[in-house]
């Protein structure tokens, strides 16, 4: 049964930090290209950041610099270390997962997903 549980979202003030995390189960965890998604209320669902298998990263813009995507394969968990947060980064986040390679600024064909766990900056 493949399924990706995310965990550690809250309300935080501007500035302040957050880490989430997403555990995953029933799948070869370590192969596959592992994401981080948003969507606040009214606006599109937009990627974040991604992990490849072999560690390669990718960042939206808009967190380029505030935001680390790491994984741990022996504990099947990626995480999100969020820093520096904006009102703006408020949203629904969720963790993804494909099989295969993450491909720089292609942010689709995702089809493993988590429910989501609420983040807000005030």
């Amino acid at each position: 049964h493949v399924q990706l549980v995310e965990s550690g979202g809250g309300s935080v003030q501007a500035g302040g930090p957050l880490r989430l995390s997403c555990a995953a189960s029933g799948y070869t965890f370590s192969t596959y290209c592992m994401g981080w998604f948003r969507q606040a209320p009214g606006k599109e669902r937009e990627g974040v950041a991604a992990i490849g298998s072999d560690g390669t990263t990718m960042y939206a813009d808009s967190v380029k610099g505030r935001f680390t995507i790491s994984k741990d394969n022996a504990k099947n968990t990626l995480y999100l270390q969020m820093t520096s947060l904006k009102p703006e980064d408020s949203a629904m986040y969720y963790c993804a997962a494909k099989n295969g390679r993450c491909r720089v600024g292609v942010w689709v064909g995702f089809p493993i997903w988590g429910r989501g766990t609420q983040v807000t900056v005030s």
